[in-house]
């Protein structure tokens, strides 16, 4: 028994008509017809009873039907769901990731995913918190690294770690020594913020270490990704309060980070996908990138 037989035997039982089955499998009747003698043949059994007004199952033929309604449900089930490993596995996956994290941690867990995943092509998608919220919802995303909150009933969120904000400002431009004076040059000096729809909790931030240290800021500067933010202190045009995991990326600019571990104001960095979304992609990078945080001491990953 081939499973052309069962598909024949099945289209001619739903329509009990050889002509119209024939039609619907492209084919002439007297094939059709020779297939049906072959598989009531092999089984020993009478599938079809034939008159000259109609075709009706025997009692054989409707327990076959049943049987290869399960089969062949069956097998397209199983193509449904290999084109769906497969998708999974040798498909896009968009990441979508915000400019303040660690570049190169990231790059290393693709490298790693390559290993796992050869066919993956990977899209990589610098995009504010708010955006990649929207794709998330959207699919348009299959994982995004943002900053808590994420207010979305659509979307499941892994804290990743907790990020402390630090004062950055130009190379040499004060005695980061001397609290005082330190405090002194910043309520003198124009602050560098994030543009409120790059990053809307930000300011809040921003304003309570500000507020902790005795002053209200003056926000005089706005941009929509940190690199910019960064420049712009480097070339003396104001001071600004950046997340920590900042210090690691760009070492080679002319600014100063002051760390403030008196100042507990910190912001989660988080993973988060689609409720709906599963592949053994997304689970495999989910797992890897958010590994606890290597020692003390050692390099870090964000």
């Amino acid at each position: 028994m081939e499973l052309r037989h069962l598909i024949y035997f099945r289209t001619v039982a739903e329509e009990l008509h050889f002509t119209r089955a024939a039609n619907k499998l492209y084919i002439s009747q007297p094939p059709l017809s020779r297939q049906i003698k072959e598989l009531e043949e092999e089984l020993g059994a009478v599938l079809f009873i034939r008159n000259n007004k109609e075709v009706t199952l025997t009692d054989a033929g409707k327990y076959l039907k049943t049987k290869t309604d399960l089969i062949l449900n069956e097998l397209e089930e199983c193509k449904n769901t290999v084109r769906k490993i497969h998708e999974n596995e040798s498909g896009e996956f968009r990441i979508g990731y915000i400019s303040s994290v660690y570049q190169s941690y990231l790059a290393e867990v693709l490298k790693a995913m390559r290993v796992v995943f050869p066919y993956i092509r990977t899209s990589l998608y610098e995009l504010p918190t708010r955006a990649q919220i929207e794709n998330l919802e959207k699919g348009t995303l299959d994982v995004g690294i943002l900053r808590a909150p994420v207010p979305s009933a659509k979307l499941k969120v892994k804290s990743l770690f907790n990020d402390p904000f630090m004062l950055v400002v130009p190379s040499l431009a004060v005695d980061t020594h001397k609290r005082e004076a330190l405090v002194e040059y910043l309520r003198k000096s124009p602050f560098i913020s994030f543009d409120n729809e790059f990053a809307p909790h930000y300011n809040e931030k921003l304003a309570e270490v500000c507020n902790r240290l005795g002053f209200i800021p003056d926000i005089t500067h706005e941009a929509n990704n940190v690199y910019s933010i960064l420049q712009m202190i480097e070339g003396g045009l104001g001071v600004s309060v950046l997340p920590v995991s900042l210090k690691h990326q760009y070492t080679h600019l002319k600014v100063d980070f002051i760390e403030l571990p008196e100042i507990p104001v910190s912001t989660e960095v988080v993973l988060a996908c689609h409720n709906a979304s599963e592949s053994k992609v997304l689970e495999w990078f989910i797992r890897n990138y958010a590994d606890p945080l290597p020692a003390e001491g050692t390099k870090k990953k964000y």
